[in-house]
């Protein structure tokens, strides 16, 4: 089963609160799964690379074997799919974390789209942020 999942993580300041969100769907649209996480103080590519393990990990839980991230951030992308080197110590274990996430997965690929295609995980980020308010 393939599972379409759309990542976004933010923080408002940088660092600053963060969040991560996640939406899962199938190929065709059809949304399975909406999913949250408040990560305290973080900055936005930590919140990028946790959104990423959170959509990864729901994919797993929900037992897909094929999964598409996709996300807005052009860095994480590059870096989990080894064009960009990590080399931010801070950002070495969360890469490795990523990549072990994924690692179950017959097929993965992570993907870039521009950020007005990835709302609906965006509006997640900011839903969960300001839900602590």
């Amino acid at each position: 089963m393939k599972l379409v999942v759309h990542v976004d993580g933010g923080s408002r300041g940088n660092p600053g609160p963060a969040a991560a969100g996640a939406v899962l769907a199938t190929p065709e649209g059809q949304v399975v799964e909406r999913e949250g996480e408040l990560l305290g103080i973080a900055t936005n590519n930590v919140a990028e690379y946790r959104a990423l393990i959170l959509g990864a990990r729901r994919a797993r839980a929900l037992g897909a074997t094929e999964v598409e991230i996709v996300n807005d951030s052009e860095l994480i992308a590059k870096q989990v799919n080894g064009q960009y080197k990590v080399k931010h110590a801070d950002m070495k274990p969360l890469h490795a974390e990523a990549l072990e996430a994924l690692g179950g997965f017959e097929r993965w690929v992570v993907r870039t789209v521009r950020r007005e295609q990835n709302a609906e995980a965006d509006a997640l980020v900011n839903a969960t942020l300001d839900a602590v308010r």
